[in-house]
């Protein structure tokens, strides 16, 4: 039939990885023994302690509707955690719970944007960024970032983006696909850019509990009550607790966006799953040993991926500060043929390795970077050794 549908709709693009995707998984049903980087969530079931709360929730019932923006139980223990973590006090009018981060953000976009705003974010940049931009009816403004830079922007790259028809800046630290963290200094002074401009800044923290070397997350709201007004925190229960499939997100903010974002939630989706909600309030007060064993294990494969992808011809990479991602530089391998194909684009990487290695991998065109791949270290260490070497072997032979 001739359907004559959204052009809004028909607009966003399909991710570039599907074919690469599509095709691994193809392979491996086929019974192709496939090593896979490619993952967006830790390989970790989810810490008991939560499993038993959310089996409680189904047990006494709590399986009703619940507020459209979530709980009170739950917003009191965010509001808690970002308080002892963080340093932020907010009320539980300043939260909203929502159907993971990616709902928060899209709530977050279609709360804040007029048609023609525009929103700048750094490149490398999470997949979804543009396109949920352009749902909300804004423009994406992409940012050129530096591998030398650990693919951070600067206050002269943001000086350089600003128009009159800026609204907002999305910063994600720690960032997915780089594993890249904005220092203190380098926060200081895009909170100060922020105020002086009066830009929103949509603070994607969503990995802030994979962190490494030590080092820890400083949440830009921090800062002081200006950039506190205008920054729209974004986080929730995925990464850090392995609760990916739970769906459970959440924003903090001023009360005056998040009541629009809650009066967009309450007629297109109404509340996250009650018994994810029960459960994610253990998950931030209950005991918290088992995500430090998931962050030491997640530091282990990092520094064991950086040190031999380095070894390999052809290949380099800079070491990631947090998450559980790499970006690896091919552009070494540009224009030449291996095993009879001609590398010209991360696709074309992305296709030889799972063709002739049998190693699937997140090509860097869909982060906006065409000699860079994704590797996720969200898998075991077998895993991660026996891809690697299959990598090697495919670039040697």
């Amino acid at each position: 039939m001739d359907f004559v549908l959204s052009k809004k709709g028909l607009a966003i693009e399909p991710s570039v990885t599907l074919e690469i995707t599509a095709k691994a998984k193809s392979m491996k049903d086929s019974g192709i023994d496939i090593i896979s980087f490619g993952a967006g969530e830790p390989d970790f079931n989810t810490p008991e302690n939560i499993q038993k709360e959310g089996i409680k929730a189904i047990k006494e019932g709590l399986t009703r509707y619940t507020p459209a923006s979530g709980i009170i139980e739950l917003k009191n223990a965010i509001c808690e955690k970002l308080s002892k973590d963080n340093g932020l006090e907010y009320k539980a009018n300043n939260i909203i719970i929502s159907s993971g981060a990616k709902h928060s953000i899209h709530n977050a976009l279609l709360a804040i944007l007029n048609p023609g705003d525009e929103v700048m974010f750094g490149v490398p940049y999470w997949v979804s960024y543009p396109e949920l931009i352009r749902i909300a009816d804004g423009i994406p403004i992409y940012i050129q970032t530096n591998e030398e830079n650990d693919f951070k922007f600067s206050i002269n790259d943001l000086d350089n983006a600003l128009s009159p028809k800026t609204k907002a800046i999305i910063l994600n630290s720690p960032n997915n696909p780089t594993g890249s963290i904005y220092s203190e200094d380098e926060l200081r002074s895009i909170a100060q850019w922020a105020v002086k401009n009066n830009v929103i800044v949509i603070s994607d923290e969503i990995y802030e509990k994979l962190i490494y070397d030590g080092k820890s997350h400083i949440s830009i709201a921090s800062f002081g009550e200006d950039i506190k007004n205008l920054t729209i925190v974004i986080n929730g229960m995925s990464k850090a607790y392995a609760m990916t499939g739970w769906r459970i997100g959440y924003a903090a903010a001023h009360e005056d966006i998040i009541k629009v974002m809650s009066n967009i939630q309450s007629h297109a989706t109404s509340n996250p799953s009650s018994i994810s909600q029960y459960a994610s309030v253990e998950g931030l007060l209950g005991d918290q040993s088992n995500i430090e064993k998931m962050r030491v294990q997640f530091e282990e494969r990092r520094n064991y991926m950086y040190n031999t992808i380095n070894s390999i011809d052809g290949l380099s990479c800079r070491q990631p500060e947090g998450a559980f991602y790499i970006m690896v530089n091919f552009s070494k391998l540009i224009g030449k043929v291996i095993r009879g194909k001609t590398i010209s684009s991360s696709l074309d990487f992305a296709s030889l390795l799972l063709e002739e290695g049998k190693v699937a991998v997140i090509p860097g065109i869909g982060f906006g970077v065409n000699h860079f791949i994704r590797l996720s270290y969200a898998t075991s260490l077998d895993n991660i050794k026996e891809g690697l070497e299959r990598i090697r072997k495919t670039l040697e032979d």
